[in-house]
């Protein structure tokens, strides 16, 4: 009867262990402009753990512009959505290009994707995922994560290194994850 009890034991603990790991979501990023009204977050590598587990479910979409998805590269199965369109217009004030909203955002994601998808965003490094996993919120997806490392990552801050201000600490390109300038008809962004 004892070994009874101990085998039990022992397989609730298992049985216990993998029900935590599939529900492990990342904790909330300390950066504020990574947080999203959904409250889901995972680093790129949980996203692509996720999509290898169910790929007709899990869809990974990059919301970068058109041009950041084509030469910068991306994840190999990532659908580009972008979320903003890049104006051509100098932001002095910014020291970079303007970005406007792209109006055709949320009916792209409701063509590809069924609401009840699951749905992975990345942008560069997950400022603009984060707006845009509240805009397919708000526009009916129900379950939807924020890539909080992005495709490139943050940038590194060490003043010593030559690597100082590189996006190289994290993120998809970094993580050994798949990814490629190859371009799909299927995935890229045809307004």
């Amino acid at each position: 009867m004892k070994k009874f009890f101990l085998i039990v034991f022992g397989i609730f603990w298992v049985v216990l262990s993998f029900i935590s790991v599939a529900v492990a979501e990342t904790a909330p990023p300390n950066d504020v402009k990574k947080h999203t009204d959904t409250g889901k977050y995972v680093t790129s590598l949980e996203a692509y753990e996720m999509w290898k587990t169910n790929p007709d479910k899990v869809k990974i979409v990059d919301c970068r512009i058109q041009e950041e998805y084509a030469f910068v590269g991306h994840a190999a199965m990532a659908y580009n959505i972008p979320s903003k369109l890049w104006s051509g217009k100098w932001n002095e004030e910014k020291r970079d290009y303007d970005l406007h909203d792209n109006p055709d955002f949320e009916a792209q994601a409701k063509k590809k994707f069924a609401q009840s998808d699951t749905i992975l965003v990345m942008c560069r490094s997950g400022h603009r995922s984060a707006l845009s996993v509240n805009r397919l919120t708000k526009a009916g997806f129900t379950n939807v994560y924020n890539i909080i490392d992005g495709f490139e990552g943050d940038k590194i801050k060490d003043e010593e290194s030559y690597s100082n201000g590189k996006r190289m600490k994290n993120g998809w390109k970094n993580s050994g994850a798949p990814w490629t300038y190859d371009l799909d008809a299927k995935l890229i962004y045809l307004p």
